[in-house]
This record gives C-alpha cells, structure tokens and sequence, in this order.
C-alpha cells in the first residue's frame, strides 16, 4: 500500500463530503471514478484546484486500498467511516470533524500493520484475481507487480511531431509554467514533474501534445510504420495510436482507424483536427464486410485488442473491483477471434502488432502462439512487454510478418 503526500488543505466538511460522495457512487451505483470526479467537479465550481487534488488523490487512492480499508474498518458500505481511516493513515488531523468521531487513528494504524502477512488485504486486491495472476505470473512476479500498481501513475505526454519538438515543446511548456523531463527510451516522452490540470493550456488547444503514456507509445513504434504506406489501426478507439502513426509517418500515406463505436470515432475526428493529422480515415466496423473490403490491403495493421487492463490499474484502479473472471475469459474468446478475422487485412509481406495492456501471458504471448499454431504463412518476429514495476503502465506487443 502507498500513502500519498498530499499537497495539505484545510480539512473541512464539504472536501469530506465530496470524497464521500464520490465513493458512494462508485461502490454502491457502480459508476467509475473518472467519470463520478468529473461530475463532482462540475457541481461544485466552488472547489479550487488544490480542493480538487486533493479530493481527487483520495478519491483515487481509496478506490485503490478499498479492500484493506474494508478490513480495517469492518464497514465496506460506511464511507465516511472509510474516509476517515484513509485520512488517518496519511496522518492527517480528522478530531474537528463530527462524523470521525468514533475513529481512532492509533487503532487504525495497528490494525492497518496486522495485515501485512495477508497480501491480498493488505495490497488490496480480491482473492479471486490474485490467484489467477499468480497461477500465470508466479506469487514473486505478482506482488511486485500487485505493489507497483499500486502507485499513483505518472503523467506522460507525447509530443506531437507534426507540429513541434520535445525540445522545443519543454521549453514552451516550461513559459507556460509547466515544468517536464523527458523520458528515457522514448524520444516523443515528457513526464509532468507536478500534476496539474493542462488541457486547459494553449499548447494543448493547439494541438502539440496529447496525453498518452510511455508504454502506449512504445506500441506504435513497435509497428516500423513508414511514410506512405497504407496503415489499418483495426481497434482505434480514440485513436490515440492512429494519431501517432500519423506523426511518425509525417502525413504521408493513409491510416484507416477503425472501431466498432461510432463516438469513439467522432472523437479521434476532433483529436486529428487539434492535432493537424490528415491522413487518417475513420472507418466504422458495421459488420464483418467492413473487414473483407479490406482483405490483403494493408502494409501495416495494428490489433491493439481490447483486454481485461490489468496493464492500466495505476490510472484504473476501478478494474479491480469490477473485473471479473468470466470477463477475462469473454475477452480472450474475442482477443483470438480478433486475431484470426482481421489478420487477413494485412498483405504478404505486411507487418502486424498485436498488443494489449494486459499483464497476463494468457491475453499475451499465449494468443499469440494458439493464433501462430496452424497458420504457417505468419511468423513472430519479436514481442515485448512492459511491466507495471518498470515504471509506467504494463502493456504487451508482438510483432509478425505475413508471408
């Protein structure tokens, strides 16, 4: 478990209350953080931004410890019992506040330390999900991952090399008082050195940056797209990875990003736009002939399969709680049938990511081999992986030629 140091505000009912709130929605109504905070935000423009941190920070933060915080308290429904736990591990003075009470932040304490032989409670994850981690990671490879998503995600952009420079954008950035660094191994990286709100800079308006973390990147350069190839992005989404291949090919050529949601489409539509990325086509799958119009077309076709996350945990601690296992083995079923029917877009001689942001080698390298097993005309010429304990999310990538 990590405490956070929090940038410390006054603590006052209506932050409490907040925090409450937001918890109540996303345990008891099932709605995810993101979404409940942006809400939350919204309703109570009274908040300022070291208000909104710091609701924010233990929003997230509970979310992640919740099972421990569960324990601890013998109260899973009881949030302002909850909160204030939480608060009172990070040594923060809850005496002032009515409805705390009845806490001990002492009693808090020791119990939160008898849980330190129980892994599972005391990093907080269920037990079903930590015992089919370790049944494919192995128990030493689990919790080290287990403990590393635990941490609170770094913010990592991705310059956009159609309109600027890493270098140039840090220095613009840093004007702006946005203070980077830039990232090791990945040439288009830069990691906020403090967490701040910046989608409401102009640089970002103005499309020389995105969101996208370092391992995501990677996943896009894995696939040696060149300019003036003709690229299919076959599970776009927002198209966060279309609109990368688009700067690393310099606009020249054509990527068709495809996805079976129409709004995600119409959202990589305004992204592209902001980013002055023109060769990218948003192709909606209607059905399977959207696939076979495409048969044997691409140079290169990115299969970044939808997957059970366990890679983003960091940023999504919601999946802990709302994954289950008859989910992972759903999406297995559709990760393979994804494989086989799209693989046929790619021409011989043609090279094809499969990626995920999966940590399981059952999401990974093993659909790679089941789809490698009676298909003679692909070949693997490589895969990688990144873990959470590395430093950034976890993601897997394979790279096979079509002869």
């Amino acid at each position: 478990m990590l405490l956070l140091t929090l940038q410390i505000v006054k603590l006052h009912k209506p932050l409490v209350q907040a925090i409450v709130n937001s918890l109540q929605q996303v345990f008891s109504d099932n709605k995810y953080t993101d979404k409940v905070l942006e809400k939350t935000f919204k309703q109570n423009a009274q908040f300022g931004s070291r208000d909104r941190r710091f609701i924010a920070e233990n929003v997230y933060d509970i979310v992640r410890n919740y099972r421990l915080l569960s324990e601890i308290t013998q109260s899973p429904k009881n949030f302002w019992i909850i909160t204030g736990s939480w608060l009172a591990l990070q040594d923060i003075d809850i005496s002032h506040i009515p409805d705390f009470k009845t806490i001990n932040p002492e009693s808090v304490r020791k119990t939160r330390n008898s849980f330190q032989d129980k892994p599972a409670v005391f990093e907080s994850y269920p037990d079903w999900l930590c015992k089919l981690c370790i049944g494919e990671l192995g128990e030493e490879r689990w919790w080290q991952e287990a403990h590393a998503m635990n941490e609170q995600a770094e913010v990592i952009l991705r310059v956009n090399t159609l309109k600027t420079t890493r270098s140039k954008l840090a220095e613009k950035l840093a004007e702006a008082g946005i203070e980077t660094a830039p990232v090791d191994g990945y040439e288009q990286a830069l990691m906020l050195k403090k967490r701040q709100n910046i989608f409401g800079s102009a640089l970002f308006r103005d499309g020389l940056f995105e969101i996208q973390d370092a391992g995501s990147q990677a996943i896009s350069e894995f696939l040696q797209a060149e300019p003036g190839m003709q690229v299919i992005d076959a599970c776009s989404g927002g198209g966060g990875k279309a609109l990368h291949l688009a700067a690393i090919m310099q606009n020249k050529g054509r990527i068709i990003a495809m996805d079976v949601e129409a709004w995600k489409l119409d959202n990589l539509k305004t992204r592209a736009k902001r980013a002055g990325a023109f060769n990218i086509e948003p192709r909606l799958i209607e059905d399977q002939k959207t696939i076979k119009r495409l048969d044997g077309k691409a140079d290169r076709l990115l299969l970044d399969v939808p997957c059970s996350g366990l890679g983003v945990i960091k940023r999504n601690p919601d999946a802990k709680w709302k994954l289950s296992a008859e989910f992972i083995e759903k999406t297995k079923t559709l990760q393979q049938t994804i494989l086989t029917e799209y693989s046929a877009m790619l021409k011989p001689g043609g090279l094809m990511v499969y990626s995920t942001c999966s940590i399981l080698p059952g999401e990974n390298r093993q659909q790679v081999d089941t789809f490698l097993k009676d298909r003679s005309h692909f070949e693997l010429l490589k895969d990688h992986s990144i873990l959470p304990s590395e430093g950034f999310d976890g993601f897997y990538m394979a790279l096979l030629k079509r002869h």
